[in-house]
This record gives structure tokens, sequence and C-alpha cells, in this order.
């Protein structure tokens, strides 16, 4: 709510903010879980009271995970229901949600393949014999994201840990779900894997529901980090997809560096993929459309973005010859396979027409 207002009060008057909130399209989601909210206790420190809906169902347990399914993301909650519906109704590119309960910035996987067999790896002392990191094919961009949030925070970068919990420490303030401890059917994941948009699991402070009165300094120590991490979705590439007339192609595949994990465009070819700086190979596939792969370079200054504007060629003869054959239709139209016969025919003719460089022989069998 402060940060809403904070963008409020100060677009116009705030350069930065002005540029920030014209720039970026922002949603908020204040509470996914009011619920719990109603029944939490002010101060409580380490208390589940309040972690679960009306149904005794914790939600961040409760979305479809790519390693299988179990007594608790079984049955969709409407909370769940509701944010997926609405998270694949818009191109979101970046989100973070926000907790409490320790100090650090957690990318995803926020689980191992295995977990769902391993009760003892969901338990938060389990990074005391060591997990296993299951990083994404964005690792780096992924480190670098967290790394922003962690490094704008007055402490989290120190990476201490917590009074009630010692033995958990965070070089820079960062961490890998996974490897601190197992959440499965978590939103983190679910939206990286689902919908294409990365987010990260912000962990505000130790205290699981602090005091009112400490708010404020809560938004004092979070405000730069989360202002710089949104502006972190405007680093990398954006532009349009279209075909060879000028049509908006929507639901084409946007890859880079030969990753799996997929970007799409949207209803006006209009696609935005994060990256990090440097080069980088782009591919763009589109249903019945020729693959495009091409390089770029993201900028490592002002803008930190680069456009990069697609024309997807039709995946049919005509347009191949048009575009790499001299526009020989007659190579690519009406094609088949000769018979045995006729290609004796042609290459005899062949010999025939260049004796001097050309002998053809063939065997019966």
């Amino acid at each position: 709510l402060l940060l809403s207002k904070y963008l409020l009060e100060r677009y116009g008057n705030d350069e930065r903010v002005t540029r920030l909130v014209n720039g970026t399209r922002m949603h908020f989601l204040y509470s996914m879980n009011p619920d719990g909210y109603e029944v939490s206790r002010e101060g409580d420190r380490t208390s589940g009271l309040g972690r679960a809906n009306a149904h005794n169902i914790d939600l961040n347990r409760n979305f479809p995970d790519q390693y299988g399914t179990d007594k608790f993301n079984k049955v969709t909650e409407p909370e769940v229901a509701a944010v997926m519906n609405w998270t694949l109704s818009l191109p979101f590119v970046l989100s973070a949600n926000l907790h409490g309960g320790s100090l650090v910035a957690n990318y995803p996987f926020d689980d191992n393949e295995n977990d769902f067999n391993d009760p003892y790896s969901r338990l938060r002392d389990a990074s005391i014999n060591g997990r296993k990191l299951n990083p994404t094919e964005d690792n780096a961009l992924f480190r670098h994201l967290a790394a922003v949030y962690a490094q704008a925070h007055p402490t989290m970068h120190l990476g201490k840990p917590c009074e009630l919990f010692q033995n958990e420490h965070f070089p820079d303030g960062i961490t890998n779900g996974a490897q601190w401890y197992s959440v499965t059917g978590g939103m983190q994941d679910w939206n990286y894997v689902r919908a294409g948009c990365l987010e990260l699991t912000i962990e505000m402070g130790c205290d699981k529901y602090p005091l009112a009165r400490e708010l404020p300094q809560f938004w004092h120590e979070n405000r730069e980090p989360l202002i710089q991490f949104i502006e972190q979705v405007h680093h990398g590439i954006h532009g349009l997809v279209h075909s060879t007339i000028g049509t908006p192609i929507a639901g084409a595949v946007i890859r880079l560096d030969g990753a799996n994990h997929s970007s799409f465009s949207q209803t006006f070819g209009d696609y935005w993929k994060l990256a990090l700086p440097g080069q980088h190979n782009v591919t763009v596939l589109g249903d019945n459309y020729a693959p495009l792969r091409v390089e770029v370079e993201v900028p490592s200054a002002e803008p930190f973005n680069m456009r990069l504007d697609v024309t997807l060629m039709p995946d049919d003869p005509q347009h191949w010859a048009s575009a790499n054959d001299f526009r020989i239709i007659e190579n690519v139209v009406n094609t088949r396979y000769h018979t045995n016969a006729e290609i004796r025919s042609r290459l005899a003719e062949l010999e025939n027409q260049n004796g001097q460089i050309a002998s053809f022989g063939y065997a019966d069998n």
C-alpha cells in the first residue's frame, strides 16, 4: 500500500517515478489470502496461524507443480484459481511476492524432482543437512534480479541469520529456493513454468507478522529495493512480431540462447524478454511460419534494452523460393520424387551434353 501511495503522490513531481509510471504497467495484489489475514496475530514471530485460508490450505503450496501432485495441490483453491486466471490473462514479465519470516531474496526453482516423496525436505531446518541446488535455465538472470533487491536493502545483502534461525546463512542475501527448503506447489515456480513470468519470493523480515508500529521501518528499508526491482523489467529485448504483409502475429514463441523457457507475443505482436547485458541469440517461432534466428546485443548502460522487431515468413515453398531461390517458383511447385528411369535418363543426358567432363554409369541392382 505504501508503494502505491508513494508512486501516486510522487507522480509528476519526481522524474524517476514519473518515468517509471509512464513506461510500466504495474499491478498490485495486496493480499492473496484475506482469510489468513483476518486470523493472523500482530507480533507473531513464527506461528503458522494465518498461513492457511478458511479451508485450512496453504495457498503457496496449492499451485500446480512441475514435479507432481499431492494433497496440498490436488484441488485448486478459489484464491489460487483467481490468481492463475489473472496471471494468464495478461503478459506479465516480472513479479515479486512478499513474505515475512526471513530476510532473503529467493529465486526459482523452489523444489527438486523427488521432494514430493520426501516430507522432511519441506521443513525449514532441511537446509541444515544440505539441500540440492535446482537452478532454472535463467539462473544467471534470476541471481541478478535477486542481487539487485538484496544489494539495495540496507541489511539483506549481509546475509546474516535471523535470531530464531541461527543455522541459516544466505551469501549476499540471496538463495535458490530448493537449496534452502522445499516449497512444492508454490506460486513462484508456477509463474515461471506455466506463465512465463520471472518471479522472486522476497522475505522482507525475520518476524512472520511484525507489529504495526514497525511497518514504517519495513517501508524505509524496502522502498528502494522495490523500485529498483520494478525498473529491471525494462532490461532486455522487446519489439513486435509481424508477418511479411504486416499482420501482427500473436502467440509467437521467443527464446533466448537455446533455452526452452519461452515468452510469447501478444495480440498485437508485442513481446518482452528480460535479458542480461551482452550478446544473445534470439529464436522466434510461429505456427506455419519459418523459424527466425538473430543475434542481438543488449547494452550495459541506459536504456539497458533494445528493440527487435521481427518479420516472419510463411513456411511454404513459394515464399521460400522468393526469399532464397531467385524467385524460381518452378523449383518448388508441384514437386515429386523422380523414378529410377527418369534419374538414369537425366544423368545420361548430362553425360551426352558434357562428355569431356562427365561420365555416368549404373548397375542394375
